[in-house]
């Protein structure tokens, strides 16, 4: 694990591979940590990228360097601090690959800085830009009761429950989003104690709050935002994948977000894959990502 300053944070990481090879950027999503890339990493490193894979603000040894800064979980300060950490470490450009937090950070860059991201690998859904200002119109039932995690963080007693039972929500969802990964306690525990960070809770709520308007945003990341809600597409090369399993973000027939990518473009369905497509699918992930090269 390394450690550096980047923008409001000290970004804790990982680095896989060969210092002077293709950089690859790897980001996690709710409710995981950067184990979701191990097997994945293996692969790539081998095949000479280098990887470099974050834990994301309020997760893991992740910490922000000032006391007053807002902890905000919104999706502007996410890309804001994937741009950050590339800075900080010297990476002009690179191939960007994450799913649900992760996958919206490196969607973000890709579409409002193309100039840094060599090519994007967006899984679990493939536009992953969320569109605040529509937010508040009501979805299909059955969407509406997958995003039970959402509702109850939006609830005067969602911090507490998330506080108490960070674990429990967690598992919960990595059961119910993933039904067909039979993934061991041993696995689970492995991305466990990302959860126990000081910030998480502030964080994670913060960021459901926000994408429907609950609560302000940081105003450091208001032009961002403001940029966000044009619903940029994005230019560069780009592979989606979809885990068919995917019990939260289900894929349908229709690639419905086809029109937002104007590059090289490419949509694959995973068949028994879920939500956590990097760790169930690691060799399909790697093949992506090495097909952006």
């Amino acid at each position: 694990m390394k450690t550096v300053r980047a923008g409001v944070l000290d970004i804790a990481y990982l680095d896989h591979g060969p210092e002077n090879g293709p950089p690859v950027v790897l980001l996690h999503g709710f409710p995981y940590d950067v184990r979701a890339y191990d097997a994945a990493v293996t692969q790539l490193a081998e095949a000479g990228l280098r990887c470099l894979v974050p834990w994301l603000r309020g997760y893991g040894p992740t910490r922000f360097a000032d006391v007053g800064t807002m902890r905000a979980g919104q999706q502007g300060a996410l890309a804001a601090d994937l741009q950050a950490f590339m800075d900080a470490l010297g990476i002009e450009r690179a191939i960007l690959g994450g799913y649900d937090w992760g996958g919206r950070a490196a969607c973000i860059v890709a579409a409002l800085w193309p100039d840094r991201c060599a090519g994007l690998v967006s899984a679990g859904v493939g536009y992953n830009i969320q569109n605040i200002p529509g937010a508040a119109n009501p979805l299909p039932a059955a969407q509406e009761a997958r995003y039970w995690y959402q509702h109850l963080f939006n609830t005067p007693r969602g911090p507490s429950v998330l506080s108490q039972a960070r674990r429990d929500i967690a598992r919960q969802c990595w059961t119910m989003w993933s039904p067909d990964w039979a993934f061991d306690t041993a696995t689970f525990e492995a991305s466990a104690p990302a959860f126990d960070n000081p910030d998480f809770v502030d964080v994670v709520i913060h960021s459901y709050r926000h994408r429907y308007s609950g609560v302000p945003g940081d105003p450091a990341y208001d032009a961002i935002e403001d940029a966000l809600e044009r619903q940029p597409a994005i230019s560069v090369p780009a592979v989606v994948l979809l885990g068919a399993s995917d019990a939260v973000t289900p894929p349908g027939p229709e690639d419905t977000t086809r029109a937002k990518f104007t590059g090289p473009y490419e949509r694959q369905i995973l068949p028994y894959v879920g939500h956590n497509v990097p760790q169930e699918a690691p060799k399909a992930f790697a093949k992506a990502v090495l097909s952006l090269n």
